[in-house]
C-alpha cells in the first residue's frame, strides 16, 4: 500500500467493525505494538475502570485522545450505521475517519468466541454463539456516504494481515488514500449506479470553481462554498454534495472541512473527497451521478486541470452535447449538459450530467480579470455556486424525485393533511422563522418497528424542523418557550387541543420512541417532569383542564418529542381521523408507561400505524361517530367517565373531581 505524506500530521479514527470473535482487539494490539504512530485503543468492555462502560464514555475518551495528539482505534462491534454515526462526527480538517470491516464468516467468529477464556467482556463459552448470531442479524456494511474517508474490507486472515500491515506502516506524518478497498461482490465497473437507483442517492461531485489558475483567495472561496452548501442542502432532499480535489494536501479541502465541522451541516451529505473527479466511482468507490466542470468561457476542451480531464474522459460526446446547450459562458453562470448513454464517462462511472460553471478571475493573464476587486469577485462566486447547485437540483427533481418519508405501513393523507403539511412548511419558512428552514438537516435515518426489522426513513423538509429547533434553540427564540441542556419546549404549531405543547429531547440519534433505550431513562424522566410543570402552569390558569403526557408510536416529525395535550380537543387544526386516533388510540403511548417499559425491558413498546385507520370513537365513552364534525359535537357535551385504564397510574392529570 503506497503511503502519502502531508505537511501536517493527520490523526485517524479507525472504527473496527465486526461481531465478537472477528479479531478486533487482536488487530488493535498488533498494530499498536509495531506502529510508530501514537495510538489509543478504546474498548467499551473495559472503559469503566476495567469494567464495561457506555458509548458516551467511549466518545469522551476518543475526544481526549485526539486532543493529546493520538490516533484512535474504536474497539466496539459498530455493526450498524446508527452505532457508528457519533464516532464519524469526530472527523474534521485534521482528523480522518476510517473503517476496517472484519467480514469473517459467522462460523469462524462463533468458534473463536466459544473457545476463548478470560475475555475482557466475559463473552465466551456457550452463550457466545447466540450473541454473535443475534448481532449479525442487524449488521449493516459501512459505506463511504456515512462520512468515512476510507474503508477496508477483510474477508479472511490474509486480508486482515494486509490491513494490519497497512496501519502498522503508518508513521506520524503519513496518511492513506481515500476510498473503499477490498469489498467483494461489487459490479461497480460493469454496472455503475444510476440516478435514483435503490442503492445510491443523487450526488454532485464538484471541484473548487475558483481554480488555482484564477488565483482567487482560498479563505474567501471556502467561506462561500460552505455558505452555499448549507443553503442548498435542505432543498436537495437526500442528495449529496461532494467537494473534490486531487491531493490530500489540498488547502481548499482542508479549509472547507474545518469550516464545515463548525457548522450544523450533515457530514454524510456534504463532505470532501480526494481523487480524480472522472474516476471517483471506479477507483474510489464513491457513487456519484453528476459532476461539475470548472470550465472556460469558450466551453472548449483544452487547457489544464479539471476542464481538460473531464473533456478527455467524456470524449467527443461531451463537446457535441455542450454545443446543443451553449457556445459561451459568462462568469457566475452554469449550463447543465446531459450525457448520452454512449459517452465513456456515462458507461464507466455512471455520470448522467456534466454541469459547466465559470467562476471569477483574479489572474491578469486570463479573460474577465477583476483587478483584485473581491466585492465583485465574491458576488460572482456566490452566483456561480448558486447556479451550479440549482442546476443539480433540477437534475434531481427531473430524474429522481425527492424522496418522501416511508414507513412499513402507510396511512393515506386526506386533503386536509396535505394542506396542513404545506402550511407547516410555509410557516417554518416565514420571515420570522427563516433560521428554522435555513438550518434544517436532511438525510435518511435508520429505525426499527415492532417486528424488529430495520427500515430506512426519508424525512421531508418540514418534518425536520423540530430537529433543528432542538439542536439550536438559541436560533429560534420566537418559537421556543423554554430550553435547558437536555430539553426544549415549544407550542405545537398546529395544536390539537386548547393547550398543546411539545417537550423536545436535545439529543442526536433520538428521532422517535423506537430509538429509546435504558441510557435515556434520565432524559425521559426529565421530559416527563417538565411536562408536569407545564400542566401545573396551565391548570393554575384553568383548573377544569385535564391532560395526558405521551408519545406517538411513529412520529410524523424527526426528533423525540413528548406531547403535553389537554383532553378537550377543541381545535380547528384537528381535522381528520389520523389526527384524532393519534391521540386517542393506543398509538398514543403514555409517558408513565414508556418510562416503566424502558426501565424494565430496555425499550418502549410501539404499535402499528394501522391504528390510525380505526373508527372515530369518543375518548371518554368510546361511542362511534361517522365523521369529525359529529364527533366534535358529541365530545363538547360528553361527561362520561374516562376509560378505566386512563384513570390508573397517573395517565390522566387533573383533580379527581374533574374526571367525571
Amino acid at each position: 500500500m503506497e503511503l502519502e505524506n502531508s505537511e501536517k500530521a493527520k490523526q485517524i479514527v479507525v472504527l473496527l467493525i465486526g461481531p465478537p470473535g472477528s479479531g478486533k482487539s487482536t488487530f488493535c494490539d498488533t498494530v499498536m505494538r509495531s506502529s510508530h504512530r501514537p495510538w489509543s485503543r478504546i474498548c467499551q468492555d473495559i472503559i469503566n475502570n476495567g469494567k464495561a462502560g457506555t458509548k458516551p464514555q467511549c466518545l469522551k475518551m476518543a475526544i481526549d485522545s485526539l486532543k493529546e495528539g493520538k490516533s484512535v482505534f474504536i474497539d466496539r462491534c459498530n455493526l450498524d450505521r446508527e452505532q457508528r454515526s457519533e464516532f464519524i462526527k469526530l472527523g474534521g480538517s485534521d482528523v480522518e475517519v476510517h473503517a476496517v470491516a472484519l467480514e469473517l464468516s459467522a462460523q469462524v467468529c462463533i468458534s473463536r468466541s466459544v473457545k476463548r477464556t478470560g475475555h475482557e467482556g466475559n463473552l465466551q463459552g456457550g452463550r457466545a454463539a447466540a450473541v454473535v448470531n443475534k448481532m449479525l442479524q442487524s449488521k449493516e456494511l459501512p459505506k463511504l456516504n456515512e462520512g468515512f474517508f476510507r474503508i477496508m474490507f477483510c474477508y479472511n486472515d490474509a486480508d486482515v494481515e494486509n490491513a494490519v500491515n497497512t496501519y502498522s506502516m503508518l508513521g506520524p506524518m503519513d496518511t492513506l488514500p481515500a476510498g473503499c478497498f477490498g469489498q467483494k461482490n461489487s459490479d461497480t465497473k460493469s454496472q455503475p449506479a444510476k440516478l435514483g437507483s435503490a442503492d445510491t442517492v443523487p450526488t454532485l461531485a464538484f471541484p473548487s470553481i475558483s481554480t488555482a489558475d484564477f488565483q482567487f483567495d482560498l479563505e474567501k472561496a471556502s467561506d462561500i462554498i460552505v455558505e452555499k452548501a448549507e443553503e442548498f442542502l435542505p432543498k436537495l432532499g437526500t442528495a449529496r454534495l461532494v467537494l473534490v480535489d486531487l491531493s490530500h494536501g489540498s488547502k481548499i479541502l482542508s479549509l472547507v472541512k474545518a469550516k464545515t465541522s463548525q457548522k450544523n451541516i450533515d457530514s454524510a451529505r456534504f463532505f470532501t473527497f480526494v481523487g480524480d473527479i472522472t474516476k471517483l466511482h471506479s477507483e474510489g468507490g464513491l457513487h456519484y451521478n453528476v459532476i461539475a466542470n470548472a470550465a472556460n468561457w469558450r466551453l472548449k476542451p483544452g487547457g489544464g486541470g479539471v476542464n481538460a480531464a473531464i473533456y478527455k474522459a467524456a470524449g467527443p460526446d461531451l463537446e457535441a452535447a455542450t454545443r446543443v446547450r451553449a457556445n459561451t459562458l459568462l462568469p457566475g453562470k452554469s449550463v447543465v449538459v446531459p450525457l448520452p448513454s454512449t459517452c465513456p464517462l456515462h458507461k464507466a462511472e455512471g455520470i448522467t450530467h456534466v454541469i459547466h460553471v465559470l467562476g471569477p478571475n483574479m489572474n491578469p493573464n486570463r479573460p474577465d480579470y477583476l483587478n483584485n476587486d473581491y466585492t465583485k469577485g465574491c458576488k460572482t462566486l456566490r452566483e456561480a455556486y448558486t447556479s451550479l447547485f440549482e442546476g443539480f437540483l433540477s437534475v434531481v427533481q427531473d430524474h429522481s424525485k425527492l424522496p418522501k418519508r416511508s414507513n412499513q405501513t402507510t396511512v393515506p393523507d386526506s386533503g386536509d393533511n396535505i394542506k396542513e403539511d404545506t402550511e407547516r412548511n410555509k410557516k417554518f419558512k416565514g420571515p420570522q422563522d427563516k433560521s428554522v428552514a435555513n438550518n434544517l438537516e436532511s438525510g435518511s435515518v435508520e429505525g426499527t418497528r415492532d417486528n424488529g426489522k430495520k427500515i430506512s426513513k426519508g424525512w421531508s423538509t418540514w418534518a425536520l424542523a423540530l430537529h433543528s429547533i432542538a439542536m439550536h434553540p438559541e436560533r429560534h427564540e420566537n418559537v421556543v418557550l423554554e430550553f435547558a441542556s437536555n430539553i426544549v419546549v415549544i407550542n405545537d404549531q398546529y395544536p390539537k387541543a386548547q393547550k398543546h405543547v411539545l417537550v423536545l429531547a436535545r439529543q442526536e440519534s433520538l428521532d422517535g420512541l423506537e430509538d429509546v433505550c435504558r441510557e435515556n431513562l434520565q432524559l425521559l424522566q426529565e421530559m416527563h417532569d417538565v411536562g408536569l410543570k407545564w400542566v401545573k402552569r396551565f391548570q393554575d390558569e384553568d383548573a377544569s383542564l385535564i391532560f395526558r403526557l405521551g408519545y406517538h408510536s411513529v412520529p410524523s416529525m424527526r426528533q423525540l418529542h413528548l406531547h403535553v395535550i389537554s383532553q378537550d380537543f377543541e381545535s380547528d387544526s384537528l381535522k381528520n381521523k389520523k389526527h384524532w386516533n393519534s391521540f386517542t388510540s393506543s398509538f398514543f403511548r403514555d409517558s408513565v408507561d414508556v418510562i416503566e417499559e424502558v426501565k424494565s425491558q430496555g425499550m418502549a413498546n410501539v404499535v402499528s400505524e394501522d391504528l390510525l385507520k380505526g373508527e372515530l370513537r369518543c375518548h371518554r365513552c368510546r361511542s362511534a361517530h361517522p365523521n369529525i364534525p359529529k364527533l366534535k359535537l358529541h365530545v363538547r357535551s360528553c361527561r362520561s367517565q374516562f376509560p378505566d385504564h386512563l384513570l390508573q397510574n397517573n395517565r390522566l392529570l387533573a383533580p379527581p373531581q374533574t374526571y367525571q
